[in-house]
């Protein structure tokens, strides 16, 4: 699955720049800048601490924004309910998100691109697990497909605007990695999307043609676009914290890894 993200660390224009769209670059760039993320980058965040990632939707797909991570669906009657389902909904099955009522309405009509820089995955071995931390092997910001929704708590009259990672079947590399023994549905990956399909990813869907042409884009990324290294530990006693060294390699002498 995907649970742990890095975002917004790094420099603005690339995020820009990947975007596709020349004449409006310096437009994107100067919105990303304003957002609130922005202020606080995360080189290691759970998605269980609902943190804020930079998103472009089907509706507004120059328009940068930020959507809080863990899909609360519109039929969601309080915010009561709301967080008890939103741990539940950080990442979508490409395979059922046109079936699922949290998220079939999303993945017909609210799909949006979320932009990270990396993502982290945990490795089990001789009961214990290494952290790895994912990213493209060019370096540029990562482009993952996800679902979005807007939802309105009828207390306060305040509007959410919540998103989940859509994921597909592991590459061999991300199988190696996600390796998990307790994990029924198999290894995990998220919806990483090349460029020059971005805004396919946006298209409106009228038929199951287009629904079919939808589905091809979740295959999963081929594992020599990535690369993969071993990190700090991120949680517990020994977590390193939200800085920049929690990126950098560090190796498990106990850890045999090819």
């Amino acid at each position: 699955m995907c649970y742990t993200v890095q975002s917004a660390t790094k420099p603005v224009f690339s995020y820009a720049e990947q975007r596709g769209y020349a004449e409006y670059t310096e437009k994107i760039k100067q919105r990303i800048e304003s957002l609130s993320a922005w202020k606080a980058p995360m080189y290691h965040v759970s998605g269980f601490a609902h943190p804020r990632l930079l998103v472009f939707t089907n509706e507004k797909p120059v328009e940068p924004q930020e959507f809080t991570w863990g899909l609360i669906a519109p039929w969601t009657k309080t915010m009561a309910d709301a967080k008890k389902f939103w741990n539940n909904t950080l990442n979508a099955r490409c395979e059922t998100m046109f079936e699922l009522n949290s998220f079939k309405d999303s993945a017909l009509h609210k799909r949006c691109l979320i932009y990270l820089d990396a993502f982290y995955e945990y490795h089990h071995y001789c009961g214990k697990t290494a952290p790895f931390r994912i990213e493209l092997a060019n370096r540029a910001p990562l482009i993952v497909g996800g679902l979005w929704s807007e939802w309105a708590d009828r207390e306060t009259g305040e509007i959410l605007k919540t998103v989940s990672i859509v994921t597909t079947k592991a590459n061999p590399l991300m199988a190696r990695i996600h390796n998990n023994p307790k994990a029924s549905e198999g290894p995990r990956m998220p919806v990483i999307l090349p460029p020059e399909k971005q805004n396919q990813w946006l298209m409106e869907i009228k038929t199951e043609a287009d629904k079919n042409n939808l589905m091809k884009l979740t295959a999963p990324l081929p594992e020599e676009w990535l690369e993969a290294h071993t990190v700090a530990r991120l949680t517990g006693k020994e977590a390193i914290g939200n800085v920049a060294e929690a990126e950098q390699e560090v190796k498990y002498s106990d850890l045999t890894f090819e």
